[in-house]
């Protein structure tokens, strides 16, 4: 049982070391900071986490993902189109090697023009 516990805060000091090392750690530190700072706080303390890191606002999220949504459509339509187009071009080849050989039966098959 001391052996798990002591793993367990081998892991946790590992894991605090990596975010320390990273930077995550300074930047969650200031952003809180800021936000404790705040005279008039603001409705959404996630969505003031989430602008100070960079991130998209929930509106602002929200609109990417509808447009994620309608670009994804499109992509799957044009897809469709591609695939029905490829198909149609295999078949004009096909169509037209079938011609051409059939032409060149014919060709091979008749007699000389001048009798010889």
């Amino acid at each position: 049982m001391m052996r798990y516990k002591e793993e367990k805060e081998a892991k946790k000091e590992a894991f605090r070391k990596y975010l320390e090392s990273s930077g995550v750690l300074d930047a969650l530190t200031k952003v809180l900071v800021a936000l404790y700072e705040q005279n008039d706080k603001p409705s959404s303390a996630l969505e003031f986490v989430q602008q100070k890191l960079g991130g998209p606002s929930l509106s602002e999220y929200e609109k990417l993902q509808a447009e994620m949504s309608n670009l994804q459509i499109k992509y799957d339509d044009l897809l469709v189109k591609h695939q029905e187009t490829c198909k149609e071009l295999e078949e004009l080849k096909n169509s037209h090697s079938m011609e051409v050989a059939s032409t060149k039966e014919t060709t091979d098959g008749e007699a000389p023009k001048d009798g010889f």
